[in-house]
This record gives structure tokens, C-alpha cells and sequence, in this order.
């Protein structure tokens, strides 16, 4: 791309908003914004794109550009920009949509000292850019090649050549690093949920082992399916978070385009592993989808809602393990399972709103929750994990126990170890410094790691010594 007519102390340098917002990325980002504020109405909008799908487009345009931290920007274009006001030249931003939707992009960019809306043509000639700038006044980039006959030419290439081979190896490969991240292998030992039925009822046979290593594969699908499509949807409050605005689609790293059809095949893959195991498993893990999807688009929204969803998301996991195995899971198992993945919700949550007192705001993005809720969802928190122990205290007394445990005692050792590390759990989360995913930390955190190896030793010592 070159730069046509003057240099910057003698014209203004007009940049299309086409040139500066890519395009390729404007479409997509646009639908997933608006399934994410309401799925019914971008549904009946797709309806009426069999009608007209350029009136579709533009509404989906429309409502992306009125975001402008949802859109992804030309970097070299930009540096341009900045390049010719510090040579003494003013910069404009022009385009066919409303001036206040370009003022808004314009203004968020922060490298324009003008911005017009309204131009029906960016081509030059009868465009009103010699009315706005003076004939002769402006420079415009323009694609190398393809400059409007009759324009004056300028040898500077301010925009270099297209990649070459070696750069498009390692974008790929950047690509594919990115693609990896977003699906989270990190969150599948979340998955070992499964196994649990299995463990918890001493009934450690090569089926069941088979049927949950598949319901294991299922879920590590299915949950990477949702986590893609939870990040489409949420694009705009990733950008704004301190963590994760790296996440891949939401810093760029991967496109729009390659999330999307990333998450169908996930779900597809993860429906094709638990078709192995049988119809109970998929059951489950259509039922898991269905709730996931639900906090996808409205149930992490809602006050106190989103906690008791994801404690119920947890524990679905055990039902699938149930479901593919055929093992019961007790009533005692279920009750400790909710409340402690109800506290470990509640600590999520809570570590958001210590993020957001650090960061002086007022309400978390996409939640329902206000920084002064901190003390009620820690207290939530705390409390949760206490009864969570209480359930298996009583457990540890109660008849089940005496036939699967020759020394049931060390229950109560376990009991300790869980009081221990929730109480951990909930200072280093009052002090910041938590993990948005207090099981991931946990998979990193030296002294959880530590506090798993001794509750797995009390149990297998008290089933079998």
C-alpha cells in the first residue's frame, strides 16, 4: 500500500475506516456480540438474511463499530497515522457510516484529529473530501496497484510487502499454539470428577474403568466446546479483564473465524466418544451441554444464579460417571460435592470482585455482581466449604462407611485436611491472590498438591488397613 499526494506538513492523510478495522474479522464478531446480548433476536435476524443478507451484514457492522474495543485494528496502518502527525500533519478517519459512530472509533484510537461519517465514496473526486480539505489538500492511502487514475504518485511505501514463507511457518504455528490454549487441556483434570463414583464405591473393575476414561474424553470435549463458545460470547468483557484479555479471540491471537468452527467440532468429537460408552452417557453429557450453554448466554448474569450453576455443573460430572459406569453415586457423595464446588464457585466469583477493588471499578464485567457484594460472596464461600466438611464428618459415622473402610477413622484426618486448605483457600483469595479457577490453582499450588496426596493416603489407608 502507498500513500498518495502530498507529505504531512502540506495535507491532511485520509484513512478509510475499512483500511484501519479488519474486515474479515467485523462479521463474525458482530454476530457473536449480538447473540451474546439476545440470541432470539440474532436468530430472527439470520432468518431474514435469506431475504437480504446485505441488510443483515450491516446491521451486524453497525452494532460492531458501536463497540470499538470489540473491533481489531490494522497495527501498520495505525503507526501511519502516528508516524505523520509527528511529522506535523493531521491525520482523518472517514467512511460511508454515521459521524458518530466514526467519531467513536476515531476518539478510541486516540490518532485522528478529524473524523467524518456520511462520505458515500472514499475514492476521490466527487466524495466531498475537496469540499472538506481543499482540492489538492489530503492524501489518502490506497492499496499499491489500485490507485485512483489521476492521483498524484508518492514513491514512499509506508505499508511493506506481504509475508513471506517463513513468516506464514510461524504464523501458523502461532496459530495452532493458540487454537490449543483456547480449548484449555489445562481445565480437563476437572474431568477426573468422573471417576469418582468408581473410586467412592470401591469398585475398581477394567469396565469401569473403560466407560469412565471415555466419559473422561467426552467431557474434556464438550467442556473445551463450550469454553470456545463462552469466549465468542464474551469477547468485550475478556478485553476489559486483567487476566484475561490474552485469552486467544480476545487479544487476536486466533480469529473469530477459526473459534467458530472450532466449536462445533469439539462438540461433535466429545458427542462421538460418549456414543462409545452408550445412550446413559450421552444423556449426561447433552444435559451438561445444554446447562453449560444456558450460563453461556444468560445464567452467568445472574446474581447468586451463575454460583449454584456451576456447583451444578461440577457435580454433573459424578452423575456422568454414574451414567456411564452404572455405579450409583450416594446421597452423601452428591450433598458433599455440591457444597464444596458450591464454595469453590463462590470463590471464583469473589476473586473477580477483588480484581475489580483493585481496579477501582465499580461492577464486574459480565456479571450481576458490585464490588461492595465482596464480603457476602466470601463469607458465601467460607460457609459452603465448612458444611462441605460437615457432610463428610458425618459421613465418616455413618453405616456405609463401616462396610467400605476396615478403619473409617481416617475420614477424620481427611475432614482436617479439607478445613485446612479451605481456610487457605480463602485468605490468599481475600489477599488477590487466586486463580480465576481455584482448581486450576489448586493444580499448580505446591501446598494443594501436597493436601491431595495426603487425603488420597488417609483414604486408601483406611480401605485397606
Amino acid at each position: 500500500m502507498k500513500e498518495q499526494g502530498l507529505g504531512p506538513s502540506k495535507a491532511v492523510l485520509v484513512i478509510r475506516l475499512d483500511q484501519v478495522v479488519m474486515p474479515q474479522e467485523t462479521m463474525l464478531e458482530a454476530f457473536w456480540t449480538a447473540a451474546s446480548a439476545s440470541w432470539l433476536k440474532t436468530l430472527q435476524g439470520l432468518s431474514q438474511s435469506v431475504r437480504n443478507s446485505s441488510q443483515l451484514e450491516s446491521r451486524f457492522k453497525r452494532i460492531a463499530y458501536l463497540a470499538p474495543a470489540r473491533l481489531r485494528y490494522r497495527e501498520d496502518i495505525v503507526e501511519t497515522a502516528q508516524s505523520w502527525r509527528a511529522a506535523g500533519g493531521r491525520v482523518a478517519l472517514i467512511a460511508q457510516q454515521d459521524s458518530d459512530t466514526v467519531k467513536g472509533i476515531a476518539a478510541y484510537l486516540g490518532v485522528f484529529d478529524d473524523a467524518q461519517g456520511g462520505i458515500a465514496s472514499t475514492t476521490g473526486g466527487d466524495d466531498g473530501l475537496d469540499r472538506l480539505y481543499g482540492p489538492g489538500g489530503y492524501s489518502m492511502i490506497a492499496p499499491a496497484g489500485m490507485e485512483p487514475p489521476g492521483w498524484t504518485q508518492q514513491a514512499a511505501t509506508l505499508i511493506g510487502s506481504g509475508p513471506s514463507k517463513r513468516e506464514t511457518a510461524v504464523a501458523a504455528s502461532s496459530s495452532i499454539k493458540a487454537a490449543v490454549r483456547l480449548i484449555r487441556p489445562h481445565q480437563w483434570p476437572k474431568n477426573v470428577l468422573v471417576f469418582v463414583p468408581m473410586l467412592a464405591a470401591h469398585q475398581l473393575t477394567l469396565n469401569a474403568l473403560w466407560h469412565s476414561v471415555l466419559a473422561f474424553i467426552a467431557f474434556g470435549l464438550i467442556a473445551s466446546s463450550t469454553y470456545v463458545l463462552n469466549d465468542l460470547l464474551d469477547l468485550n468483557a475478556d478485553r476489559a479483564h486483567p487476566r484475561k484479555r490474552r485469552r486467544p479471540l480476545a487479544s487476536g491471537a486466533l480469529s473469530i473465524a477459526h473459534g467458530t468452527l472450532l466449536m462445533p467440532v469439539l462438540a461433535l468429537a466429545g458427542i462421538g466418544a460418549a456414543l462409545l460408552s452408550g445412550l446413559p452417557l450421552l444423556g449426561a453429557l447433552l444435559a451438561y451441554f445444554a446447562l453449560t450453554t444456558a450460563y453461556s448466554f444468560r445464567l452467568k448474569r445472574m446474581v447468586a444464579v451463575d454460583i449454584c450453576a456451576l456447583a451444578v455443573l461440577y457435580t454433573m460430572r459424578i452423575l456422568a460417571g454414574t451414567a456411564a459406569t452404572g455405579i450409583p453415586a450416594s446421597m452423601w457423595l452428591l450433598a458433599f460435592s455440591t457444597f464444596f464446588f458450591f464454595s469453590l464457585a463462590a470463590v471464583k466469583r469473589q476473586a473477580e470482585l477483588v480484581d475489580g477493588v483493585a481496579a477501582g471499578r465499580v461492577k464486574t464485567h459480565g456479571r450481576g455482581y458490585h464490588v461492595g457484594d465482596l464480603s457476602i460472596v466470601n463469607n458465601i464461600a467460607v460457609s459452603a466449604g465448612m458444611v462441605s466438611v460437615l457432610v463428610l464428618a458425618l459421613y465418616a459415622n455413618s453405616e456405609p462407611v463401616q462396610l467400605l473402610y476396615h478403619t473409617p477413622e481416617m475420614l477424620w484426618g481427611v475432614c482436617l485436611v479439607l478445613l485446612f486448605w479451605n481456610s487457605r483457600i480463602a485468605i490468599l483469595t481475600h489477599r488477590g491472590q487466586m486463580h480465576d479457577d481455584p482448581l486450576v490453582f489448586a493444580a499448580r499450588d505446591r501446598v494443594s498438591l501436597v493436601c491431595a496426596g495426603v487425603v488420597g493416603t488417609l483414604a486408601l489407608t483406611g480401605a485397606l488397613v
